[in-house]
């Protein structure tokens, strides 16, 4: 190897670990500024600016980990889903259709304990009649009627509103069931709300 190229990987080199810093300076200066401007109010506490394990990796490879780390990761979350003592993981689709629609809760000036609002539409497309949806997940419209509801199919759609990072790592879909955002009987209403072949959903 020539000096030119081993001069040319020098300054490479350099130059990475340079960028590195900055990176690592502009995130620390990003946590300080956030935990210098959020403050606790009612129900909005500053621990939702801690991150996990999983956020750590997600955050620190730009959302692309070494696939054997990621496997095991999503193990780990997919052990954590807590599935229905009943057994049962559909519940009533028109209490999910709402749940969908409603993005209130986890604010500060939300109660304690009152169930919030799962703000699908946020992301997804769901129901044909709602014209007003996101896009930054798949579209859901006629989920069901494609893929079917099976019990697997509904351990599926139940684990994944309840941990999204057990299917996808660094998915960017809330982790509904695994943060509290969500209770079991508004997952299982939300999982009827895509699988019932009833639901609008399907029907059409």
């Amino acid at each position: 190897m020539n000096r030119k190229i081993i001069a040319g990987l020098a300054a490479t080199l350099a130059c990475s670990a340079v960028l590195a810093d900055e990176i690592r300076n502009y995130r620390a200066e990003a946590v300080a500024m956030m935990k210098r401007d959020f403050k606790a109010k009612g129900i909005a506490t500053t621990d939702r600016l801690h991150e996990d394990g999983v956020q750590a990796i997600c955050n620190r490879s730009g959302d692309n980990p070494p696939k054997d780390i990621a496997a095991r990761l999503e193990k780990d979350q997919l052990e954590s889903v807590k599935y229905p003592a009943d057994g049962k993981l559909m519940g009533d689709w028109k209490a999910g259709e709402k749940l969908a629609q409603s993005g209130r809760g986890m604010t500060w000036s939300d109660k304690a304990g009152v169930p919030g609002g799962g703000n699908c539409y946020n992301c997804h497309q769901i129901s044909p009649t709602e014209m007003s949806f996101g896009t930054i997940g798949p579209s859901l419209y006629q989920f069901g009627k494609t893929r079917g509801n099976t019990p697997d199919m509904q351990k599926y759609v139940y684990g994944k509103i309840w941990n999204a990072k057990a299917y996808n790592l660094c998915s960017q879909m809330p982790r509904f069931g695994h943060v509290n955002a969500l209770n079991e009987k508004q997952i299982k209403d939300l999982v009827a709300l895509l699988l019932d072949p009833q639901s609008p959903v399907n029907s059409k």
